[in-house]
């Protein structure tokens, strides 16, 4: 694994994954990071195809996120939400005006019949983002949710109902037939240093990713490291719906279930350094351990634990090839 320039190859669900994805854009050159975000979460509304992780992505490298919120853009307005609920449309989901702009213009190139795939590349040129941020797929391959409340679509679940309903089974109904494009798996297929699954909800965002059997299929049959970075802390998700998740299906709320749950695919992974503890019980897997600080509150964390993932990566691969 190259100490200067290693390349990275990142899968990323939305908001905890886009912050370890801006640390990575920030310490590696930008041609040496791909990124490849979840669509399972995409959705028609309005009339509008909303693509939230590979948005909050996008946002993140751009340097325009709100981090506050955590989602969308920095700065943003809410005239066409008030003006919407005034005609008595649902408003549930909320789209700021600029982060509309994005929204209608990718709906337009959509129809024209361009790809979802050549679309992102040509938006994050045009935000100045260098690095290859790509969807999963082009074609839709949703998450489903199956719950107490009947089957929901993923935005119903997650914004509309605040993911109170209970989950019993997700499934990824038009994935097995879901490939991505040419042009992305020749860049999934050059030679990477790492591959590294960013901390997001492993059901929601990573677990939609893993269904497309390309992408299945490349992380088990890599040469180079598979990190994850576990998006559990201390017993308790950062971010989102991932702790209620483990506890629905069985499991420990805690990095060891994240472990588990990706199991062989894994080379290692990072937890944070108050579930160091949980280190040996891992490394048992068969899967190597290292901490760090994992809890990303600003740039300097971001960077830190992407230095932190890719030494670890570098560790893996030298131990390797002795």
């Amino acid at each position: 694994m190259s100490a200067a320039a290693p390349r990275v190859l990142a899968l990323s669900g939305g908001v905890g994954g886009a912050k370890l994805a801006r640390g990575l854009a920030r310490v590696l050159p930008p041609m040496s990071l791909t990124v490849i975000c979840n669509n399972g979460d995409d959705f028609e509304h309005l009339g509008l195809r909303i693509c939230p992780d590979l948005d909050s992505v996008v946002y993140a490298l751009a340097d325009l996120a709100d981090r506050e919120r955590g989602w969308g853009r920095a700065g943003e307005s809410w005239e066409f939400m008030g003006a919407l609920g005034a005609l008595g449309a649902p408003t549930w989901f909320a789209l700021g005006d600029r982060d509309l702009a994005l929204h209608v213009w990718r709906n337009e190139r959509l129809r024209r019949g361009e790809t979802l795939t050549d679309i992102t590349l040509d938006l994050t040129q045009r935000l100045g983002v260098p690095q290859r941020i790509l969807p999963m797929c082009d074609t839709p391959a949703p998450t489903r949710l199956r719950t107490d409340q009947g089957e929901l679509d993923f935005q119903d679940y997650f914004v509309r109902q605040r993911a109170q309903p209970r989950v019993t089974a997700l499934h990824f109904p038009n994935s097995a037939g879901s490939a991505p494009p040419a042009s992305t798996q020749h860049r999934a297929e050059q030679l990477h240093d790492a591959i590294l699954l960013c901390p997001s909800n492993p059901y929601l965002s990573i677990d939609p990713i893993l269904a497309i059997p390309y992408w299945c299929n490349l992380l088990t049959t890599a040469r180079c490291p598979v990190v994850a970075v576990s998006p559990i802390v201390g017993g308790r998700a950062l971010k989102g719906c991932a702790a209620k998740m483990l506890q629905e299906f069985g499991h420990e709320v805690s990095a060891l279930s994240i472990a588990r749950h990706y199991g062989d695919l894994l080379d290692g992974i990072i937890i944070d350094h108050q579930d160091a503890a949980l280190r040996h019980v891992i490394e048992a897997l068969g899967i190597e351990c290292c901490t760090a600080q994992s809890v990303m509150h600003d740039d300097a964390d971001r960077d830190a634990l992407a230095r932190a993932t890719l030494h670890f990566a570098r560790q893996l691969s030298l131990s390797r090839s002795s």
